[in-house]
């Protein structure tokens, strides 16, 4: 059997220090990522690295703030707070996020690497710059600011 990723290891010591501290919203999320990780291992049948528990959790993350627009929207304050205190539980597992000027410099690094100029070449540049700064940025906020400097 192969080693599972650190991530993985550390989401499953919370889930059972959560069980101990009966923190049971915070059960219920990790126990929901928990279950998406082991279904994606079912499905692909493949050992999860961290990378790949980390575009699960950022998944998750897209989905959750998805639901918490739709629901304000819809005027459902406590289904929105339910999805903000998971979303909070997810954000942990994330590394520590890049700064704006931060993003910006990879960007200008990877624009300067493919020597992309024009629109036709956001997908190539996204390409490029999602290893860099996935799990670390917003990739729906880094790929807006590609077809900002891209288009100008």
């Amino acid at each position: 059997m192969a080693e599972t990723s650190p991530l993985a290891q550390r989401i499953t010591e919370d889930m059972k220090a959560a069980m101990r501290a009966k923190d049971a919203p915070r059960l219920l999320t990790i126990r929901m990522l928990t279950a998406a990780m082991k279904q994606r291992e079912v499905d692909e049948r493949i050992v999860l690295a961290d990378a790949d528990v980390l575009a699960i959790i950022e998944k998750s993350i897209k989905q959750r703030r998805d639901s918490i627009s739709q629901f304000e929207a819809a005027g459902r304050v406590d289904l929105a707070d339910k999805e903000k205190s998971e979303l909070a539980v997810l954000t942990a597992y994330l590394p520590q996020q890049l700064s704006a000027a931060e993003i910006e410099a990879e960007i200008t690094a990877v624009i300067a690497e493919t020597g992309a100029a024009g629109p036709q070449a956001i997908g190539k540049v996204m390409a490029s710059l999602k290893p860099r700064i996935a799990g670390r940025a917003d990739m729906t906020a880094a790929a807006a600011l590609v077809k900002a400097r891209l288009s100008a």
